[in-house]
């Protein structure tokens, strides 16, 4: 009986069911899933610094060879190799006796040609008036005349020979004509050096010192045709700074500007030389007067002053990498995906700056994109930025109003 009443009770439910609009069907369609929702941002134009980076090598601004000026034997050294020396420190003496000799005998040449001109003078003086009355013939006065100028010639002589024996003493004690750093000597006591052949040693000026680096033609071409079409601006090419990022990733503190900028491509690896200067005052104190920067370093220099205008960036998360480049996920119309190619060139902080492919007031999708799929429709909200929430502003729905 009781089975017969759970029947009974199951057929009226559903008689009375059967009465209701709708529920005359056995089965319900499944209600549609909302589109998911991705975090957008709104393209916009703005001007951006462009800093491009090049491999640099750092040299001392100064570099001068320490040769002598004269061939002797080294008779001693006075600086300590590695230290600091000022203009006019002295550096090594050249045995001096050989070339006292040579300034005595040079000093003798030039009192003995003084004397045999008083001598022709004297003879000129007596033999002119001679002639007047014919004591004397013309070739008398002429033999007198070509002694006094012979005279003459030898003395001048014989004062160049003392310049230079003069000249020669004074090199022989060899002296600093820089301040800097002074390198390792090349020579030691007893050499018989030659002169201005063998190199003693080498003084590098450190502050300032420069740094050299080399800029391809493909960034040069690229320059130029966004300076021509108005893309970047710069101000005076010798205005433009520069800073040094280390091996370490380290960035040194100071500042440098552009020095020279080469006019000759280099055939060995077509690209143009450019200096710059930066300073480089000593840190340590006066026990280690080296600088920050060391001669040979190989160092980045970013380069500053020129800004790029009409610039487009996209956070480094809303850019994909494809089988043929960049690629970007565009909100379009009806608010459907569309996958778009970009030209990504350059990280501006965590951003891309994109070249083309995208235009001002066009949607991008930041966050989300593991819920989308191109052609799919998705409900924009604004992106939140630097960890902000985003703006009760909504974002402007592309969807057909129909």
């Amino acid at each position: 009986m009781n089975r017969t009443m759970t029947l009974a009770s199951g057929l009226v439910a559903c008689l009375a069911m059967a009465g209701l609009p709708g529920c005359n069907k056995t089965t319900a369609s499944t209600a549609a899933h909302p589109p998911p929702e991705v975090s957008v941002m709104s393209v916009t134009m703005q001007t951006i610094p462009d800093e491009p980076e090049f491999i640099g090598q750092t040299e001392a601004s100064r570099i001068v060879e320490i040769r002598s000026q004269v061939t002797g034997i080294i008779k001693q050294r006075f600086y300590h190799e590695g230290r600091p020396v000022k203009k006019g420190d002295p550096l090594y003496q050249i045995d001096p006796v050989p070339f006292q000799a040579a300034t005595l005998t040079a000093k003798g040449e030039v009192a003995k040609a003084e004397a045999r001109l008083v001598q022709a003078k004297q003879n000129l003086d007596r033999v002119t008036p001679l002639l007047a009355d014919q004591a004397v013939s013309q070739k008398d006065v002429d033999d007198a005349t070509a002694e006094q100028l012979a005279s003459e010639a030898a003395l001048d002589e014989a004062k160049a020979n003392l310049v230079k024996a003069q000249f020669d003493l004074d090199n022989t004690r060899i002296t600093a004509p820089i301040d800097g750093m002074i390198d390792r000597t090349l020579v030691h006591e007893g050499r018989l050096v030659t002169a201005q052949t063998d190199l003693l040693t080498t003084i590098y000026q450190l502050n300032p010192m420069y740094v050299y680096g080399n800029v391809p033609e493909s960034y040069l071409l690229r320059r130029r045709r966004q300076l021509a079409a108005k893309e970047v601006q710069r101000p005076d090419i010798y205005k433009l700074k520069g800073i040094i990022t280390f091996e370490n990733g380290t960035t040194y503190p100071r500042e440098g500007t552009l020095d020279y900028a080469g006019i000759v491509l280099s055939s060995q690896t077509g690209a143009l030389q450019a200096r710059f200067v930066f300073p480089n005052p000593v840190i340590a104190g006066p026990t280690d007067p080296a600088g920050t920067l060391i001669p040979g370093q190989f160092v980045r220099v970013r380069l500053r002053g020129y800004t790029k205008v009409n610039a487009i960036l996209v956070p480094q998360r809303a850019v994909q990498q494809g089988p043929n480049g960049s690629t970007v996920n565009v909100v379009g119309a009806n608010n459907k995906i569309e996958l778009r190619d970009v030209q990504a060139t350059s990280w501006q902080g965590d951003q891309w700056v994109i070249e083309s492919g995208l235009h001002a007031g066009e949607l991008v999708v930041v966050d989300g994109l593991q819920r989308i799929m191109p052609g799919g429709q998705v409900k924009p909200v604004p992106v939140a930025i630097d960890g902000t929430p985003p703006s009760d502003r909504a974002v402007q729905s592309t969807a057909d109003p129909k």
